[in-house]
């Protein structure tokens, strides 16, 4: 049942297939589905989930990295949603490079505390969905959550859902009539966690450090 706490969320695609692509996006799908789920618990998603492979991202580990740099308006949604999806596929076993690109950058949360110690980060939650035609989710949600507590994010328990299709397999996960129903359960536990735990952080975050 939807509860009145004006929570949002935030969806990341980083599929390595730009909009323009012909073929569909399975992590599109996925996020779709978690943020349907999510609206569920009243939580808002504003905006279709965004294709990081459609902006200029940059390499480096600055909140900017100057003329031409689009993160610092993606670090700007990110970190206005009370709730952060971070989708991505699996490709040879890894999170994709392009995840990978978007977590480096999240590099610069750790040198940019506030008079507390707290990351910008802080007291936000992070859900991580993944897809793949091969194994490697649980490796895969490993290293995002690692890398997204270590910035200052919260996952919750279950923050993690996935669909894996048959190795080498032509099937993907957007040509699936529905999800299957062990996936179906993952999504709506991750949604339900994920906003009962961001209500908790609205009515009072992370305390952080006194000064000396």
């Amino acid at each position: 049942m939807p509860h009145d706490s004006n929570l949002t969320a935030f969806a990341l695609n980083c599929s390595l297939k730009p909009s323009t692509a012909r073929e569909k996006s399975s992590t599109d799908r996925l996020l779709g589905d978690l943020a349907a789920a999510l609206k569920r618990q009243g939580v808002d998603t504003p905006e279709n989930s965004v294709r990081a492979a459609d902006r200029n991202i940059k390499p480096g580990v600055l909140s900017d990295e100057g003329e031409g740099d689009e993160w610092p308006a993606l670090r700007r949604k990110i970190l206005a949603a009370d709730i952060f999806l971070l989708g991505l596929p699996i490709w040879m076993g890894q999170p994709s490079s392009v995840a990978k690109r978007v977590m480096e950058r999240m590099d610069a949360f750790l040198s940019e505390t506030d008079d507390r110690q707290r990351m910008p980060a802080a007291g936000k939650v992070a859900l991580v969905a993944i897809v793949g035609n091969e194994d490697g989710a649980h490796h895969c949600h490993a290293e995002c959550f690692q890398a997204l507590n270590d910035v200052g994010f919260t996952v919750p328990a279950n923050g993690g859902v996935y669909w894996v299709g048959e190795a080498m397999g032509s099937v993907n996960y957007v040509d699936l009539p529905a999800p299957p129903k062990a996936v179906a359960g993952m999504i709506d536990m991750a949604a339900s966690n994920a906003a009962h735990l961001a209500r908790i952080f609205k009515a009072g975050t992370y305390p952080g450090l006194a000064g000396d």
